[in-house]
């Protein structure tokens, strides 16, 4: 774990952002069409965690992007390439792109400062969409990736970040995957290697301590 001091000058509100990935009704909520994760990402505190996070990041001026996965009602443009698109196609509950299955779920709060990026294809919440140039616009230099799956979109866009010269930071008690063991492994085996890891709590008093 970074030193309090060395991750309050990462997370200099000017040049952080916060993603929050898939944290949508139809991953995350009660109606979720994956229920093994969204329980997962609910009775780890995860997705609660994430809501304190997009909270504090509002009152600290912390811009919040919300990466959104999602598909056209008539599948165009999307994968079929790989047995996770496959499966998908027949689950009761498609992402579809205006329905409340790709709203951000409660108890998170989406700002009207905040973006909200939608993508239609693809593993990644940064790889082939608007993600990465609006960083550069904001002018971040730290990103802040919380959110589901650790399985597959989580790592994906922490490693794309990284890739494209972020420094990333990851909340590990923000992430959630399936089997619940699975998180803390890729997060020491992994995600370690190529972010700063640390809590919640810790980025909170960061956030906290740049408002006084």
């Amino acid at each position: 774990m970074p030193s309090f001091e060395h991750l309050s000058e990462l997370l200099d509100p000017v040049g952080t952002v916060l993603l929050t990935v898939e944290c949508q009704q139809g991953v995350v909520g009660p109606d979720s069409a994956l229920p093994e994760l969204a329980q997962e990402a609910r009775s780890s505190g995860a997705l609660d965690r994430i809501a304190r996070l997009v909270a504090a990041a509002h009152e600290s001026g912390v811009q919040v992007i919300h990466a959104v996965a999602e598909r056209r009602p008539d599948g165009r443009g999307a994968n079929h390439n790989a047995r996770l698109f496959r499966a998908a196609e027949r689950l009761p509950v498609r992402q579809t792109t205006g329905t409340t299955a790709v709203r951000v779920a409660p108890p998170v709060e989406v700002a009207e400062q905040d973006l909200v990026v939608r993508r239609l294809h693809g593993l990644s919440p940064i790889s082939g969409t608007d993600v990465d140039p609006l960083l550069r616009n904001l002018g971040c230099r730290t990103l802040v990736v919380t959110g589901v799956s650790a399985n597959i979109a989580v790592p994906n866009a922490v490693f794309d970040a990284v890739n494209r010269g972020y420094t990333v930071v990851v909340p590990a008690d923000a992430i959630a995957g399936v089997p619940s063991e699975y998180t803390p492994a890729i997060v020491r085996n992994t995600l370690a290697l190529v972010a700063t890891i640390t809590t919640t709590d810790d980025v909170l008093a960061c956030f906290a301590r740049r408002r006084t």
